[in-house]
């Protein structure tokens, strides 16, 4: 009997020790959290592409003529306006031809008006058939000598000045490829680059767009959300790889007519001002950001309360009774520093940002509000 009342009290002891701690678990406090505060405004979609900085206009420098180098009047990567002399080619020989050519004409041109004089004369004779066919063939065949004349002087004068290697454009000059006193030839290769010359202002920006990016354009385009870079120019913005907020604007002034399929992307060209011509060169990195839609209402908020499972994004808001639900979210690009949310949270709604392993939906939280 004595033991059946032992173990009555320690069955007793148990069932309060276990009602304790029920009773504990129902007081336990809600448990407190930071939370952010979703704001809604009208939003711009931006994309990002990656790139490079490519003159808009590059020249190989090729003599016309062959001969010695006997002058260079430029200095390696200066800035070069056009028609500035850059080569000189040893012009004595083109001058000699200039010369005895020009002696020719002359002679041709004397004896053009007297051959003028004769045809004349041959004329009425050849109506009176005084002279024969053959030798008023003869006589009219002079002026033909005189233009030959001319176009060979028009040649060596051409000649003469190929001597002098000027720059088509403006922009910065390379080094000199081919040094005083080198003998140099026409010709395609790159044994005959005497120097480059690039413009520098203003400049392009080229990136290419991928398949999936060109097909929402197409799509927004028909939609009438957005204009199309193939009938308008549409602003993008460029930095540096050491720039942030894309600080120079330019428009998009080109798109290729077709998909490389190698790569799966569309080439696309930007121009814009060359902000510092003094060192921003092409073959410089550069990232570049334009609209992806037209702007629209959406909701802001901070992109560490947003978290990812197998692809769905989701955040858990505080509901009015302080307990937290999960919400999947549909979200866009970044924007003013926040995330875009365009769908799932309304203007205004509380969302967790700290905890988030410990949440499960229902929870009961003591929302503060983060600093």
């Amino acid at each position: 009997m004595k033991n059946f009342f032992i173990g009555v009290g320690i069955f007793s002891i148990l069932l309060t020790a276990v009602g304790c701690k029920k009773n504990t678990a129902q007081q336990q406090p809600p448990l407190p959290v930071n939370v952010v505060t979703a704001i809604e405004k009208e939003v711009n979609e931006w994309d990002e592409f990656t790139g490079r900085l490519e003159a808009v206009e590059s020249v190989e420098i090729r003599p016309r003529v062959s001969g010695y180098i006997t002058e260079i009047r430029f200095q390696a990567g200066a800035i070069i306006k056009k028609d500035d002399l850059l080569y000189v080619i040893d012009p004595r020989p083109y001058q000699a031809d200039f010369d005895r050519a020009s002696a020719e004409f002359e002679r041709m041109q004397a004896q053009l008006k007297l051959s003028q004089i004769e045809l004349d004369r041959a004329k009425e004779l050849r109506a009176k058939n005084t002279i024969s066919a053959s030798e008023f063939d003869q006589k009219a065949g002079s002026s033909a000598a005189a233009r030959s004349a001319e176009a060979a002087k028009n040649s060596a004068a051409l000649n003469l000045e190929f001597t002098q290697v000027k720059s088509p454009i403006d922009g910065r000059v390379s080094d000199a490829r081919i040094t005083l006193g080198n003998l140099v030839q026409p010709g395609p290769g790159p044994e005959s680059v005497l120097t480059t010359v690039v413009s520098v202002d203003p400049i392009y920006a080229k990136v290419d767009a991928d398949e999936n990016a060109v097909l929402k354009y197409v799509k927004l385009s028909a939609e009438g959300k957005r204009v199309s870079a193939r009938t308008a120019k549409i602003p993008a913005w460029v930095e540096l790889g050491n720039e942030t907020d894309f600080p120079h604007e330019g428009t998009i002034d080109f798109v290729d007519n077709r998909l490389d399929s190698s790569t799966g992307t569309v080439r696309a060209r930007v121009v814009l001002k060359n902000w510092n011509p003094a060192f921003i060169t092409p073959g410089l990195f550069v990232r570049v950001r334009i609209l992806g839609a037209t702007p629209y209402r959406g909701a802001l908020i901070a992109d560490k309360v947003i978290s990812s499972q197998q692809g769905l994004k989701y955040a858990f808001v505080v509901k009015s009774d302080n307990t937290i639900e999960r919400r999947t979210l549909e979200t866009g690009t970044i924007f003013e520093g926040k995330r875009i949310v365009k769908s799932g949270l309304k203007d205004g709604e509380k969302v967790v940002s700290t905890r988030l392993q410990m949440l499960q939906p229902g929870m009961k939280v003591t929302p503060v509000p983060e600093k």
